[in-house]
């Protein structure tokens, strides 16, 4: 049976439905998710629940709106929490939402995925398209575990056709705490700003030791050295950070090499999320 929506009628200028070949494909209809939400054409316009979080606009905001916003962060918790408890030993993995499939980054996500799942370990990822569609199909093709967090987007594109198991988040933070509370180690694909800032975040994190035994691994030495090379010629070289900072991250171009990293030395746990970190 077909999925596709019906295209959407036409108005006329009486504000009649036009049928006929004016009709919008479904495929240009505006869509995005909110949380578990997914809203179309006018319902698709609205602001962000992050963006409302955010635009504080008066005092009195709190006292009418925030209380329960309270609620709803909560909620998210709960159901990312109640949904990945029994996930098993995973990695997530993080890449760009705008790399195309056939692609060298693509051909290497669709590997990284697949190495994991006949590793016995769940594929996390942010459940877009691009590099995060490249893991789930490969840990789908290696029949393992596929996951995917999304997140609600002003272009949201909803979660790609690979994930098993999909949550869509309204507020980064909730979503990020999953990333790293049900994952044992990242692998880092070519990427942009929401993978910089997931690679960052997660060396900090390392770093001030929120987290322990977690290993993050870059895959691609042509993308990722010259940003290795800054970190070491100006952050070290100025005093900001240090030079065993560097050591949180390791930098390889195979995918299987990176996988090996990520899972060395890993306790693989027995019970239900392997969380071994302590409270």
């Amino acid at each position: 049976m077909s999925t596709n929506q019906p295209p959407v009628p036409t108005p006329d200028a009486n504000g009649r439905a036009a049928a006929g070949p004016a009709a919008v494909p479904a495929a240009e209809v505006p869509a995005r998710h909110q949380g578990a939400l997914e809203l179309r054409r006018q319902q698709a316009t609205g602001g962000m629940s992050d963006q409302y979080l955010l635009d504080a606009r008066g005092p009195g905001q709190f006292i009418h709106q925030d209380p329960w916003r309270v609620l709803r962060i909560q909620s998210e918790f709960v159901e990312g929490f109640g949904a990945l408890a029994d996930l098993g030993p995973a990695v997530s993995v993080f890449g760009s939402a705008r790399t195309k499939p056939g692609s060298e980054y693509y051909e290497m996500g669709v590997e990284v995925g697949r190495h994991l799942a006949e590793a016995g370990v769940a594929v996390i990822t942010g459940g877009g398209p691009g590099s995060m569609e490249a893991a789930n199909k490969g840990a789908v093709e290696g029949n393992g575990v596929s996951v995917g967090l999304g997140i609600e987007l002003p272009f949201e594109q909803g979660l790609n056709r690979w994930v098993d198991l999909g949550i869509n988040f309204r507020y980064f933070f909730a979503r990020k705490t999953m990333f790293v509370k049900y994952a044992q180690g990242f692998v880092v694909l070519p990427g942009g700003l929401g993978t910089l800032d997931e690679l960052f975040e997660a060396m900090v994190l390392v770093q001030t030791r929120k987290v322990t035994s977690f290993p993050i691994v870059l895959l691609g030495v042509r993308f990722w050295g010259p940003m290795i090379e800054w970190l070491r010629e100006t952050l070290v070289a100025e005093g900001m950070v240090s030079e065993k900072d560097l050591d949180l991250i390791q930098l390889v171009d195979e995918p299987a090499d990176a996988v090996h990293r990520v899972l060395h030395g890993v306790p693989r746990p027995a019970g239900a999320n392997g969380d071994q970190r302590p409270e």
